[in-house]
């Protein structure tokens, strides 16, 4: 007999997961608008209230490569701010339940980490990012391999002597789009080289969409046999293809936990052009058309998830409200579904009923919720 029991095909498939917001930064990085200061952190404080306890609040790099991050140390003040502090115990929120991350490329951004964390202000996590094919690493970087790592492992000493975390991402996993095609054993290679010089977890990214949902499947399976604790793994997905969803199911039934996405599915390669001025960015986009480039949309990706039965902790209806607010903040559609035609609701939609169904049911002197003809015997 066929089992039927989704669980029991897919032991590993978890009940609950934790899915972190990283709109503010990975997803705003790629427009070429500014978004006001007052823009991010309505939606930072609004994706928490939400639900949200891991979320990305900024780039803290060179601010004359990526412009749109210029406000990164004023998102971080008020995030440390009493106000919302206040904000968050009024809603019954555990401010100490919230992980800030920004994102910190190289070393001179972690030391600024460092001594915003002196301040006061600074985030809880760090992320700096390895791409297994070195090409796409150095366009990212300016660095070889070898010297990132070395960067990296000194990068972590003062991050971790600072009481901050420091998360290791791993790139081109399923392909890059500099290099081509890579190997899956050289990111599990990576993986634990980040564990092993102090990495609190490990981030690894689609990020260019080039995932298919069996090498997904392999290459989890491969990185939980080689690292099983759940809790050091996040899945970064990215969507050009309309096949991420199927990354994200795969990734489950390995036994992720952890997931990421972006309100209307925003992100990618960080602009290089702001407002009415070309900027250095990372330079030449690698993609022919802005409207496939982005992440995993998280209005769509929780519907997914929620509708598999699999705790998440948000609030589905008030993330779908933000989708459609953050329409109107850029002026455009942006790429969820579910914002447009909502989630599957068990109960119906009472205002599209029959009323003439009864009517008829009676005239033809069946029962209510009667379904096939009295006659018709039972099949066995």
């Amino acid at each position: 007999m066929t089992e039927y029991d989704y669980w029991k095909i897919f032991p590993r498939l978890p009940r609950k997961v934790t899915i972190g917001d990283i709109t503010v930064r990975d997803g705003f990085q790629h427009e070429e608008t500014f978004i006001s200061t007052a823009a991010k952190i309505y939606y930072l404080e609004e994706l928490i209230f939400a639900g949200c306890r891991n979320i990305e609040v900024t780039n803290l790099g060179n601010p004359h490569l990526m412009p749109q991050f210029r406000d990164a140390e004023e998102l971080l003040r008020h995030l440390r701010g009493e106000g919302f502090r206040r904000r968050c115990a009024a809603r019954g929120i555990d401010y100490s339940e919230i992980c800030l991350t920004a994102i910190t490329i190289r070393e001179s951004a972690v030391e600024r980490a460092v001594e915003l964390s002196k301040q006061g202000i600074g985030p809880d996590r760090l992320l700096m990012m390895v791409s297994t094919e070195e090409m796409h690493h150095f366009a990212n970087s300016g660095c070889t391999l070898p010297q990132y790592w070395r960067e990296a492992e000194r990068s972590i000493k003062k991050c971790n002597d600072a009481g901050l975390k420091m998360c290791g991402t791993v790139s081109t996993i399923w392909g890059s789009p500099i290099g081509g095609a890579t190997e899956l054993a050289d990111a599990v290679e990576f993986s634990k080289r980040w564990l092993s010089i102090g990495a609190h977890d490990v981030e690894h990214a689609d990020h260019d969409g080039s995932a298919s949902a069996p090498d997904v499947y392999r290459y989890f399976s491969m990185v939980l046999d080689a690292l099983p604790d759940t809790s050091l793994h996040i899945a970064h997905f990215h969507e050009t293809k309309r096949l991420a969803a199927a990354s994200v199911l795969a990734a489950l039934q390995a036994g992720i936990t952890h997931f990421e996405a972006t309100l209307g599915g925003l992100g990618g390669q960080p602009a290089n052009f702001l407002d009415d001025c070309p900027v250095k960015g990372t330079g030449d986009y690698y993609y022919k058309d802005p409207r496939y480039v982005g992440l995993v949309t998280l209005e769509d990706t929780l519907v997914q998830i929620d509708e598999m039965g699999i705790e998440h902790g948000w609030d589905l209806d008030r993330v779908l409200v933000l989708g459609r607010q953050l329409e109107k903040t850029l002026g455009k559609r942006l790429r969820s579904e579910a914002i447009i035609n909502g989630r599957t609701e068990a109960q119906g939609h009472p205002e599209y009923a029959r009323p003439g169904l009864a009517d008829a049911k009676a005239k033809q002197g069946e029962l209510p919720g009667q379904k096939l003809p009295a006659e018709w015997a039972a099949l066995g």
